[in-house]
């Protein structure tokens, strides 16, 4: 009896094994089943930020040209948000033992294929751009500060080059130094010399041409002042620039105008020893430099910095020329005379009122101020050697 027991328990326990070892019955899901992506479809991404690299031939904090220009993308940026605009700079230096990196660094930027557009400018560059431009041209290129001259060869549809109308600017800034040469209520003159300065960074087009319209400002207000001229050879030498325009102090300038970048600063510092004025370039300088203001009573700015962020946001909306030069004034907004409190506290009201008239007569042609372009290095040497 007790092996017909124990056989028929083996037999239960063989069928429960069989029962559990079979599979499940599959319980019909409520959920949608999900939908395979076919492999030709992919989700968009996100858009990617129009990129600029900002390369300088020379370092920020020259608190003029350089710094304008990188003011201007950091204002696109703050107003856009680094989702739709970002920026690089790279700061090349501006020596000549920096000079040989320039257009390989160029060229490597170039190489990255990462950036919208490279800009760059001064005519340093020059040649620079133009072999990057013909070696890549499917790159975009802003050049800036200097007149890119090939366009009629067909081959440079890929540069935008933005000139300024530094001439318009700088007949004010003379016309403002002439009068206030003269004025015997301002503190640091001595109104019996009919004397002014000019410091310029390197004897090129563009120094000429802000030497060109600062003499016929001062000749159209005083037609007998004496201007005195120095040119450092470089934009980087302040402590050059300082002994240049200190020499300029000693011989009876009572106001200078500097216009040669980071060198240009020794100006300044020579304005400040020798209790005399010095008036900036390119920048805000009074507000870049409060604890030596009131030796800068106003700027003749170049609005880099304000060209750049206009031509980016044309390039974005697509709307920007490549392929030819625009040439910004008064007009324009390209070029201006800092006319704040500070200019109001420091230049007689007589002198601001005539500036602003002299500015109108400008933008509306009945004053056309003379430019160095075109002209012979004979033609500028006779305008320099009028106001010996």
């Amino acid at each position: 009896m007790k092996k017909v027991l124990s056989l028929l328990l083996v037999v239960v326990m063989i069928f429960s094994l069989a029962a559990c070892a079979q599979k499940p019955a599959e319980t019909p899901s409520t959920e949608t089943p999900a939908t395979e992506t076919p492999a030709t479809e992919t989700p968009a991404a996100d858009a990617k930020p129009y990129k600029a690299a900002l390369l300088l031939n020379g370092t920020l904090g020259d608190k003029s040209f350089f710094d304008s220009a990188n003011e201007g993308l950091q204002k696109l940026k703050d107003e856009l948000g680094a989702d739709k605009f970002d920026f690089k700079v790279e700061q090349m230096g501006a020596t000549a033992a920096d000079e040989p990196k320039w257009e390989p660094t160029l060229l490597d930027y170039c190489d990255t294929g990462e950036y919208d557009v490279i800009i760059i400018g001064t005519w340093q560059m020059y040649e620079a751009l133009s072999a990057a431009a013909q070696e890549f041209p499917d790159q975009k290129f802003i050049f800036f500060d200097e007149t890119f001259n090939e366009f009629d060869t067909g081959n440079f549809n890929n540069i935008y080059n933005v000139m300024y109308k530094q001439n318009e600017v700088s007949f004010l800034v003379g016309a403002a130094a002439a009068m206030m040469t003269t004025d015997e209520n301002l503190p640091m003159i001595d109104p019996s010399n009919k004397m002014i300065g000019f410091l310029g960074g390197m004897e090129n087009s563009i120094i000429q041409d802000f030497l060109v319209g600062y003499i016929q400002g001062a000749k159209h207000v005083e037609p007998e002042i004496k201007v005195a001229i120095a040119f450092v050879g470089n934009f980087y030498d302040s402590a050059a620039g300082k002994d240049l325009a200190l020499v300029q102090y000693q011989n009876g300038v009572d106001v200078g105008y500097n216009v040669a970048g980071s060198a240009g600063l020794g100006q300044i510092d020579a304005a400040v020893d020798a209790k005399r004025y010095a008036i900036g370039v390119d920048s805000d300088q009074a507000a870049l430099l409060p604890e030596k203001a009131e030796f800068i009573p106003t700027s003749a700015l170049k609005n880099v910095g304000n060209s750049l962020f206009r031509a980016i946001q044309m390039d974005m909306e697509g709307k920007l020329q490549y392929g030819a030069v625009e040439k910004l004034g008064f007009s324009e907004g390209g070029v201006e005379l800092v006319k704040d409190a500070h200019y109001e506290e420091m230049v007689p009201e007589n002198i601001r009122t005539k500036i602003d008239e002299f500015e109108q007569q400008i933008i509306s042609g009945d004053i056309v101020v003379d430019t160095s372009a075109g002209k012979t290095t004979e033609e500028i040497k006779a305008i320099m050697d009028s106001v010996k």
